[in-house]
């Protein structure tokens, strides 16, 4: 089932997971999807490590999701630093497994690559990706945004402007980065509407498992922690099973 009907009939909820290190056993993960399906979310969707990290689990993970469970799966796919003979070649497993739902990212640079270099590969940008995706296959595809602005957009229209080539290139849905002031999710929300995007909006959510998690995720993504969540984060910084 493609997940943008899913939006037609109901509130989504969907779970997300993280393959393992490339050399690792998928025993934890596998272990991890069967207790998710007694949950019956909507969907489940599988990230994929840029540049080489944990892609090459990705379709394995999806597929189990799909065919084993029955729960629709979402296939994370980044492009950066990718050929388009490496795309079609991921686009032909997702296929070959039935798995109808793509999220379509750039992905993170790597660690040794600056923001003003040339993007290695056939796609600079996710709308480079989707128009592929729409010229390729037949897919539905999600897109990440951002209610507190890319971290690497010039500002928050440039930001809003890159979106919309997103979705005018063909996006189906769109799933935000994590907020932890609910009123950026409200004021995104109503750009998107003044905009006349009208594509499903999902929000966004990250257990905080413990201090340093949520700071190494929110720096990564531009996202801000607002003082009175600081305060929950300081006081239990050493007890993470009372932050839980």
């Amino acid at each position: 089932m493609r997940i943008k009907d899913l939006y037609q009939q109901k509130p989504v909820i969907s779970l997300e997971v993280f393959p393992p290190k490339p050399e690792a056993p998928l025993d934890g993960v596998l272990d991890t999807i069967e207790a998710l399906s007694d949950l019956r979310p909507d969907f489940i969707s599988v990230t994929y490590g840029a540049a080489g990290g944990s892609k090459a689990h990705t379709v394995q993970i999806a597929d189990t999701i799909k065919n084993k469970y029955g729960i629709e799966a979402l296939a994370h796919l980044t492009c950066i630093n990718s050929s388009k003979e490496e795309v079609d070649g991921i686009l032909e497993e997702l296929e070959n497994s039935n798995i109808e739902n793509i999220m379509a990212l750039r992905g993170d640079r790597p660690a040794d690559d600056s923001v003003l270099s040339p993007a290695q590969g056939d796609f600079a940008y996710a709308s480079d990706l989707i128009v592929h995706l729409k010229t390729t296959g037949d897919f539905c595809i999600g897109a990440a945004c951002y209610p507190e602005v890319h971290t690497e957009a010039e500002n928050a229209l440039a930001d809003l402007g890159n979106l919309k080539r997103k979705v005018n290139a063909g996006v189906d849905f769109l799933i935000t980065q994590l907020f932890l002031d609910n009123r950026f999710f409200y004021a995104f929300r109503e750009k998107l509407a003044l905009m006349e995007l009208k594509v499903p909006v999902s929000a966004g959510i990250m257990p905080v498992i413990n201090k340093k998690q949520i700071e190494r995720i929110t720096s990564l993504c531009g996202a801000s922690i607002p003082p009175k969540f600081r305060r929950i984060l300081d006081r239990y910084e050493n007890d993470p099973e009372a932050l839980k």
